[in-house]
């Protein structure tokens, strides 16, 4: 017999599966649009990265949805008042490079980043060790002041449980101009494809049935909030601290704009101020 929890997975699993090749098509089609309007105009498109999480989080298929329903953070997905603060005054910073930086951490050492939120702080301890591109990436980035000002963009409530941030643009279509390589995938704390509590990880682009799209990190991320089924195909690269989880519950639990379990957050997550230090 598969049990009701193993039955929810597979929902989950064959949800992410669908919507991944959906979204993979869409950006093919977007890809020769583009070099067609590059052509007519006698322009080089020099596209920054679609670091979407090719659609895991976007919740399409209602099918899926008998997955959520005994999660206490489905019902979070009505309006409720705003929990977080008015943003700092400053400007998203516009900001491009065409590829990733020279390694200059230490990877022996130990770093965290720093989310100064308008609804509070989120430390995430990183894991140079066994991601260090990503935390090379996210140190040379941090220190531009990439994030600086930028929106968290993403908020889901059913299915999978993360906030997903690390857009310049705000609208899930933006990168940092480079891509990174997929690490840590064997991590031992993704067990059973699932993503724990606390886990940050990168958005890429990879799509599972085509076997595409491996090593297109960009800048966006996604910090999990609750246990969330997915397969191992996203770098974890951090953990979230006990206080910063406090802070993504008050913001999951102000739910998203919806109301279906994948929108933009109620809470207005602005990130004032970005930074990564080594300890």
């Amino acid at each position: 017999m598969v049990s009701q929890e193993q039955r929810r997975r597979q929902l989950a699993r064959e949800k992410f599966l669908r919507q991944q090749q959906r979204r993979t098509t869409a950006r093919r089609r977007a890809r020769v649009r583009n070099t067609v309007v590059a052509s007519v105009l006698g322009v080089v498109v020099v596209g920054s990265v679609v670091s979407y999480a090719t659609g895991v989080f976007k919740n399409d298929d209602k099918s899926a949805n008998a997955s959520a329903e005994a999660s206490p953070s489905a019902s979070a997905t009505s309006k409720a008042p705003d929990p977080c603060e008015k943003a700092a005054k400053g400007k998203v910073k516009s900001l491009s490079y065409k590829k990733e930086p020279a390694m200059t951490i230490d990877k022996s050492a130990k770093y965290t980043m720093e989310l100064q939120t308008t609804c509070g702080d989120i430390d995430i301890a990183l894991d140079a060790a066994n991601a260090p591109h990503t935390v090379n990436s996210f140190n040379f980035l941090l220190g531009k002041g990439y994030l600086d000002h930028t929106k968290c963009h993403r908020l889901t409530t059913a299915g999978i449980y993360v906030l997903q941030c690390g857009d310049p643009e705000g609208t899930g279509m933006g990168g940092p101009g480079y891509t990174i390589p997929d690490e840590n995938l064997d991590a031992k704390s993704l067990k059973g494809d699932v993503y724990p509590a606390g886990t940050v990880a990168m958005a890429n682009q990879y799509n599972a049935q085509t076997k595409e799209g491996r090593d297109s990190g960009g800048s966006q991320f996604f910090l999990v909030y609750q246990d969330s089924p997915l397969p191992s195909d996203y770098t974890p690269f951090g953990t979230v601290s006990e206080s910063g989880m406090k802070v993504l519950k008050k913001i999951a639990d102000a739910g998203e704009s919806t109301g279906q379990g994948d929108g933009t957050p109620n809470a207005t997550v602005v990130i004032d101020k970005a930074t990564v230090t080594k300890s």
